[in-house]
């Protein structure tokens, strides 16, 4: 129990810490990109971010099942930390491809904030995952709410060291990724590699009645598998997600609600930007967005093992329908709407990932789980790179009122697999909130 708490505390610091090396470059990313190539192309820094994280949730995954989630994280946050230092050299030789490339690597931190989760939901019963996530995604918080803020100071560090504009806020980068490596490296010990605890103690533990949290039973813990047992990957992992409606659900959620924040997220700095509006401002903003993004995610937790996991992930997915109709309506150029918006936007989101992850993980038998988390958080961020590359075209032809509208969009498919989800339920006479595992996948 001891250790499960320092798993956790070095888990919350390396979010912190990872928050403020992903938001202090994050407000500047897409002006840095427009810079070099245009406004039309400003987008594919954000897509190229979010594409790294993508490309990277599998294979860190795939590390975490074999070498634990120690190494996996700490490889990661040194991944990013080489990533900040291609984008200062972009900045100095002004090529946009080495900027891609480095916000590519850049990403990879994302990835590891996500992972992350799981990470500390290894160590915890059924019962009291979603509030152990909302945690340490709740940490996030103060270094994703303090990085944007560091922008403009951090601008002005970088010029008064002979770098170009918008390249100092990646220095700060640089120092935080490196410490959430070494945090991670050097207190992080998992009882289990990406197994976790509770499992092995529900499976030793003698057979007992399952016993109920509120409206959402907990699902008596899948048996163990045998050590010769054919290994699960990515691709089998979401082909039985796929024939699961709860877990599809929960995929198609996560992965829709990331792509309608980024689609509008990216490109609220150039729209402000174009507004007339200050970097300060512009910083002010993002930080609301960010704040709404992860200081309520222990009440998305608490709702979500209080009241059901699909019933929580349908309030996040209307907070963000409502977020794109204020961004519609704030598109005119109306600095306090916008912020509200923004703040709405990342409400939202919170809600979707936090009910969809815990949602997954209760699905899901122990084999298939890591690859799908992992499948889950690459999709998610793929769904992200693909809303980001295509918000800058968007926004040169239609305006943030044609992003809002391509926003609400997005949110469909995660609308249609819920009603395929519930109605599953009915028919099998399932509660809506019932946490239940099918069999594995061979």
């Amino acid at each position: 129990m001891a250790q499960s708490r320092r798993n956790l505390a070095a888990l919350v610091a390396s979010n912190l810490l990872g928050g403020v090396g992903v938001a202090s470059g994050v407000a500047v990313g897409a002006l840095l990109a427009e810079r070099l190539g245009g406004t039309a192309i400003a987008g594919l820094a954000q897509a190229a971010s979010v594409l790294g994280a993508a490309v990277a949730a599998v294979p860190l995954a795939t590390m975490a099942a074999k070498a634990g989630r120690r190494r996996a994280l700490t490889l990661g946050y040194v991944l990013a930390v080489a990533g900040a230092v291609l984008i200062i050299t972009a900045g100095i030789v002004g090529q946009l491809i080495v900027l891609l490339v480095g916000l590519g690597l850049f990403g990879v931190a994302q990835a590891c904030n996500l992972q992350s989760r799981y990470a500390a939901a290894d160590d915890v019963p059924a019962d009291r995952r979603a509030r152990t996530m909302s945690i340490v995604i709740w940490a996030t918080t103060i270094g994703s709410v303090a990085g944007p803020n560091l922008t403009a100071p951090g601008d002005r560090l970088g010029v008064s060291l002979g770098l170009p504009e918008l390249v100092g806020p990646y220095l700060f980068s640089v120092v935080s990724f490196a410490a959430a490596a070494t945090v991670i490296g050097l207190l992080f010990r998992p009882t289990r590699a990406a197994g976790g605890v509770a499992a092995a103690a529900a499976a030793a533990a003698p057979p007992r009645a399952a016993q109920p949290v509120g409206p959402e039973p907990t699902a008596p813990a899948p048996a163990p598998v045998p050590s010769g047992a054919e290994k699960v990957g990515a691709l089998a992992a979401l082909r039985w997600a796929a024939g699961n409606p709860r877990a599809r659900f929960a995929v198609v959620l996560i992965a829709s609600a990331h792509a309608v924040m980024v689609m509008v997220m990216v490109m609220t700095p150039l729209h402000m930007q174009h507004h007339g509006m200050t970097l300060e401002l512009i910083g002010i903003v993002i930080s609301l967005h960010v704040l709404g993004m992860y200081a309520l995610s222990p009440v998305w937790g608490w709702a979500a093992d209080r009241f059901g996991t699909v019933r929580t992930a349908l309030a996040g997915m209307a907070v963000e329908g409502t977020a794109v109709v204020l961004g519609y309506i704030a598109a005119f150029g109306d600095s306090e709407l916008t912020m509200v918006a923004l703040t709405v936007l990342g409400l939202g989101w919170s809600g979707c990932v936090i009910a969809g992850s815990a949602l997954l993980t209760a699905a899901a038998p122990e084999r298939v789980r890591v690859p799908l988390q992992g499948a889950t958080d690459a999709g998610m961020n793929y769904a992200g790179a693909g809303a980001a590359a295509l918000a800058g075209p968007i926004l040169a032809l239609g305006g943030f009122q044609g992003v809002n509208i391509a926003g609400a969009v997005l949110l469909v498919p995660a609308i249609l697999t819920a009603v395929l989800a519930i109605r599953a339920g009915r028919a099998a006479r399932v509660p809506v909130d019932e946490s239940t595992t099918a069999p594995t996948p061979h």
